[in-house]
């Protein structure tokens, strides 16, 4: 396992956290089913950021570099066969609560809306902003805007096991990061959804949407918002067997096979899809009960939403 040797050089603002390689079980049988089977695993050690990162350190990068997200950008048509004209225009995936009671097992655009003008700087449509919300989760990021960050950052997205080992911060048979209760004497351990989703939020954490980094415990190893708050991007593609070796990026061969099987076979336009780990404000006991570490769920990588956003981390 790798140990830690010294403090690598870093930009001065970046806060990173030393995560000692180990041996762990990862997944659980006691949930979803994409999260089975419990099996052993083991990291090397990596440095991890304290937080997932701020709208400050993205904008920072979009001032340096210019860049423009995906959200900014209307998509080109051929890409999408079959899309709706709203759907062809700049826009991003926003929550909208539903006015009234739904059934959270219907469909999802009964609280999912794509929404023209949101993006990263507008993080609830083309009138909302990041003025006072600097230090809380970037959004609407898309895997290519995180690629494109990390290149210029000189980092990398962890990987589904190193996510989680960070995650369960040496915690062994517990539900949670923090333990085996969700809410342990009363006091919320992280920013998720109390109430019957997708329309009552009863906001006991103080947060109806994201907020911000470090509002709440860090864990033992002096993590913060690893569960809820935001999802995070992982460098792993999906798959419904956890249990799969991940593809190595030097191998073309496996690297296609992970791409076709990582495709829902329901979308049209087969785009892959990368593993998301830690649940966001909308985990709900009723809904996506996926503030666990050993929770996982799949994302197109073409979609940013106003719930998923990332860390990084250095390798040795």
């Amino acid at each position: 396992m790798a140990t830690h040797a010294e403090t690598p050089a870093l930009r001065p603002d970046r806060d990173m956290v030393w995560i000692e390689g180990g041996q762990f079980t990862m997944g659980s049988n006691h949930h979803y089913p994409e999260e089975r089977p419990e099996r052993p695993a083991a990291v090397n050690g990596f440095w991890m950021d304290r937080t997932p990162v701020t709208n400050r350190e993205f904008a920072r990068f979009v001032d340096e570099t210019g860049y423009r997200t995906l959200a900014e950008q209307a998509p080109d048509p051929a890409a999408y066969p079959g899309a709706l004209p709203e759907m062809l225009v700049a826009s991003s995936l926003v929550f909208q609560s539903p006015a009234k009671p739904v059934d959270p097992r219907g469909p999802v655009t009964q609280w999912w809306s794509f929404t023209a003008g949101a993006d990263w700087r507008h993080p609830t449509g083309p009138a909302s902003g990041i003025a006072d919300i600097a230090d809380h989760p970037v959004v609407h990021v898309a895997l290519v805007d995180v690629e494109a960050y990390l290149d210029w950052a000189g980092l990398s997205l962890p990987r589904e096991a190193e996510w989680e080992f960070a995650a369960r911060a040496g915690l062994e048979q517990v539900e949670y990061a923090w333990g085996s209760e969700l809410v342990p004497d009363g006091v919320h351990q992280a920013n998720t959804w109390q109430g019957a989703f997708p329309y009552s939020n009863l906001r006991e954490d103080g947060w109806e949407r994201t907020s911000p980094v470090g509002a709440y415990p860090a864990s033992a190893y002096g993590l913060h918002d690893m569960i809820g708050n935001v999802w995070e991007w992982t460098a792993d593609w999906w798959t419904d067997s956890p249990n799969a070796a991940p593809a190595k990026s030097c191998c073309s061969t496996a690297r296609a096979k992970a791409l076709q099987d990582s495709m829902d076979p329901r979308d049209p336009a087969r785009i892959p899809r990368r593993v998301l780990k830690g649940g966001s404000h909308l985990c709900a006991p009723n809904y996506c009960r996926r503030y666990r570490p050993a929770a996982r769920h799949a994302h197109p990588v073409d979609t940013s939403t106003s719930h998923v956003g990332f860390r990084a981390i250095l390798r040795p």
